[in-house]
């Protein structure tokens, strides 16, 4: 069908999102958005492989730790990326819930940067574990950092989970926004752990209340470059994920209109009026971009 639409048939809601064909058609499948994702990519590459160079043939080891404090080159960058892509779907998700920037596209985006996110957490869990094990003598302890990110993890798996949950677009992304922005209350809980209370996780490295890096030299460029890496890495994965996540939009929008034709030629339902409500008007009206 032409016409954007919600419908309300048998228990089933769904809207025929052409903004989004037209966003993503548009946009997504041009020249300059695949060559500028596969430039990402490239530089995402280069710089990952000069962190891995530096990280483990060009900087020292550590006085105290050795060996082991090569680990600092990708623990500390993917937590980083964590943060920001809750930062990215909190930030969205605010765009979608105020009526003036209400848009399915930050929807979207706030979904694509979770995914990503929980990614990142899973590698800041395992990296940590890693490092723990050798320097605490155990895999895992009930740390106030460990645990806060364990529940940053579990937190923004529920967001994911909530996505799924049958609903109209309007309705999952308005649920989805607010927890996204319930969850991310977690965040500088996470990062302010080590300050607020005793754990053996060592304090920050280099956001510490006194603003003095502990970290110098050759170690503290590698470890600026090995935050710039993953940084672009996010980057690269979020424009693929953004991308997929409007597909299956108009996927999903060509299936419901499939559904939606079936329904209508079924007897005694050719004459049946489809009425658009106020309320759906007004989120139609703010969807379009």
């Amino acid at each position: 069908m032409a016409a954007t639409a919600y419908c309300f048939l048998s228990g089933l809601s769904c809207i025929r999102s052409s903004f989004l064909w037209q966003y993503f058609g548009g946009l997504m499948e041009s020249k300059r958005y695949k060559w500028t994702r596969r430039a990402i990519g490239i530089v995402s590459l280069l710089l990952v492989a000069a962190t891995v160079i530096f990280g483990l043939w060009i900087t020292p080891p550590d006085v105290v730790q050795g060996q082991l404090v090569r680990l600092i080159y990708v623990h500390p960058p993917v937590a980083w990326v964590a943060y920001l892509a809750y930062g990215i779907t909190s930030i969205a998700s605010t765009l979608y819930l105020w009526k003036r920037t209400r848009n399915m596209k930050w929807d979207l985006l706030a979904a694509s940067s979770a995914e990503v996110g929980v990614i990142f957490t899973a590698l800041t869990l395992v990296t940590g574990s890693i490092w723990g094990r050798p320097a605490w003598g155990v895999w895992w302890t009930w740390d106030a950092r460990l645990t806060t990110t364990a529940l940053l993890f579990v937190l923004y798996l529920g967001y994911l989970a909530l996505r799924r949950v049958p609903a109209t677009s309007h309705q999952r992304a308005v649920r989805s926004a607010i927890a996204g922005l319930i969850a991310f209350v977690d965040v500088p809980i996470v990062h302010q752990s080590v300050v607020w209370w005793r754990t053996l996780h060592q304090g920050a490295t280099v956001l510490n209340p006194s603003l003095s890096p502990k970290i110098h030299g050759e170690m503290a460029m590698t470890l600026l470059l090995g935050f710039i890496s993953f940084t672009f890495v996010y980057a690269w994965m979020l424009m693929h994920r953004y991308q997929i996540a409007g597909f299956e939009q108009k996927i999903l929008d060509i299936e419901l209109d499939q559904i939606l034709e079936e329904r209508l030629h079924e007897p005694g339902m050719e004459s049946m009026q489809v009425e658009l409500s106020p309320d759906v008007e007004q989120i139609d009206r703010h969807s379009k971009v």
